[in-house]
């Protein structure tokens, strides 16, 4: 035991002689200032960290908020229905310009047709056409029939009598007389015409 007691001794001796107080308070003042150092550098780096994290808060909730659907801006859904009903309307325009478009080429036809007739009617002359076509006696015993004169005819289809309607209303038949001159034979007709 005096043994173990002697190096223990021995062992408590030497760890004196390589203890020195004074470096050992130098060794723990200087861990103490790093200590502190480093606890101001992690406090820096912590404000440094919050800082950037704030700003990167600032900028997440800008992009979220840019990422939503402004609620003047319809929601897909009425955007995809409101694009159908567009394709839809343009589908008809289109339909309705191509039958405007058709309707337009035929009243072209049918304008310079138009045209064609007018000027060919503008180059017509009808009064000659209608002499052209005129029997001169026929329309001579109409203005007769129309002044009261009309002739009757025979079996043979031959003039025989001049009927005349007279201003009172008396009708008066006349047999053709190559006796009388055509002057008095007229004179005649027109006075019982007249009567």
């Amino acid at each position: 035991m005096s043994i173990e007691f002697s190096e223990t001794t021995k062992v408590i001796v030497e760890m004196a002689a390589m203890m020195d107080p004074e470096d050992d308070y130098n060794t723990i003042v200087e861990a103490e200032e790093k200590i502190k150092a480093s606890r101001v550098h992690r406090e820096k780096e912590i404000e440094e960290a919050h800082a950037n994290m704030k700003a990167l808060s600032k900028t997440l909730e800008a992009a979220k908020q840019s990422a939503k659907r402004p609620k003047s801006v319809p929601s897909a859904e009425t955007h995809a229905a409101t694009v159908n009903e567009l394709d839809n309307s343009k589908l008809s325009l289109a339909k309705s310009i191509s039958d405007a478009e058709n309707m337009l080429a035929s009243q072209e036809a049918e304008l310079a047709a138009l045209k064609a007739e007018c000027q060919r009617l503008e180059q017509y002359d009808p009064a000659t056409e209608h002499e052209k076509d005129l029997d001169g006696t026929a329309l001579r015993l109409k203005i007769y029939k129309g002044m009261g004169f009309d002739i009757a005819l025979d079996d043979k289809n031959q003039v025989s009598n001049v009927l005349i309607r007279s201003q009172s209303g008396d009708v008066h038949s006349v047999p053709l007389n190559v006796d009388k001159s055509p002057a008095d034979y007229t004179r005649h007709l027109w006075k019982l015409a007249a009567s």
